[in-house]
């Protein structure tokens, strides 16, 4: 990893360097079928996906672990929109499934169209991370 005040080279985003990052942090993932990266942090799945018709754009979506009922749904718009005033990561919102139970879902999307570093890559994984699990717990703090 370069030091402070050394030149970093800036390459295409791809799925190999997001996996060498989160590998180079010693973090446990793996990759579905549609070749998505993601895994779990304190109980709460969090995604690497490439965005952009070229998958120039990082999306860090953190899907909170615990579920809500449907009756909870106002009482989370709410939560989301105070989080979104105060914060800027991640963007929080309410996502409700079909069974009619509803999650908060966290998204940090970044544009990388010309390209990335592997350092600066490094950060925005980690604040990705730390930030949906810092969504993820103060939403786990609704429940009670």
């Amino acid at each position: 990893m370069p030091t402070d005040g050394e030149v970093q080279t800036l390459v295409p985003l791809t799925n190999e360097l997001i996996a060498e990052v989160l590998s180079a942090r010693d973090y446990n993932f793996g990759t579905d079928d549609d070749g998505d990266i993601g895994g779990m942090w304190d109980d709460n799945l969090i995604w690497f996906f490439r965005r952009g018709s070229q998958g120039e754009m990082l999306q860090v979506r953190t899907l909170a672990a615990v579920e809500f009922s449907v009756d909870d749904v106002p009482r989370l718009y709410a939560f989301c929109n105070e989080w979104n005033h105060d914060r800027l990561w991640p963007k929080a919102f309410v996502h409700v499934n079909d069974d009619g139970t509803a999650r908060v879902f966290g998204e940090v999307t970044t544009d990388l169209e010309r390209g990335v570093s592997h350092a600066q890559l490094d950060q925005l994984i980690g604040c990705g991370i730390s930030t949906g699990c810092q969504l993820a717990e103060a939403a786990a703090g609704l429940k009670g």
